[in-house]
């Protein structure tokens, strides 16, 4: 059973690496999957999360201040201790002709610390925002998808970073109305956030 279950998880990370190559995916996102380590991609990333914060109202500055401590808390779980308990190579490492666009790095590959923090980040967004909901969790899975579709993680890798992404959003949205509960109680105020 694992072994079919390893042997699909190849076959569908070569079909979407290579079997839906096209050059406009090719010129996206490899730029999109790395955008917080790119100049330009930093600039946009700070004026979006300024604007949040200076424009968004109380949920707004609420959801940038939260963003810090989620990805702090996702980014450690997956790159500092999941990847090396898991121990998986990447597929650039293991398999031959990756179409590969950006380097392969020397990591692990299990899971994607890109899917762990963009749908973590996505969920405490929506959950302050769900108006944007739609928007956040489609950038999000743009870019697990761009992980896949550059070389460097196969399917499952990006689908796992996914459910631990909305865990660890769920737990920083549980921490923060418990939070607020306990503040609220304090003061004898009704909460803003149900």
């Amino acid at each position: 059973m694992l072994d079919a279950l390893v042997s699909f998880d190849r076959d569908l990370f070569l079909f979407l690496n290579q079997g839906v190559r096209n050059w406009l995916f090719d010129v996206t996102l490899p730029f999109l999957t790395d955008s917080n380590r790119k100049p330009l991609g930093i600039v946009i990333l700070a004026i979006l999360w300024l604007l949040l914060l200076t424009k968004g109202g109380r949920p707004g500055r609420i959801a940038a201040l939260l963003l810090i401590p989620t990805i702090a808390l996702s980014d450690q779980l997956s790159s500092s201790f999941l990847k090396f308990l898991i121990d998986r190579p990447r597929p650039c490492h293991e398999l031959a002709n990756v179409h590969l666009l950006v380097g392969c790095g020397s990591g692990y590959s299990f899971p994607s610390s890109h899917a762990v923090n963009n749908f973590a980040a996505a969920m405490v967004l929506s959950y302050f925002l769900p108006r944007w909901t739609w928007a956040f969790f489609c950038y999000a899975s743009i870019i697990a998808f761009s992980r896949i579709y550059v070389g460097v993680h196969y399917p499952s890798d990006v689908l796992a970073g996914a459910i631990i992404g909305l865990a660890v959003g769920f737990v920083v949205i549980f921490a923060f109305r418990q939070s607020e509960e306990w503040w609220r109680r304090r003061k004898g105020v009704k909460a803003e956030f149900p």
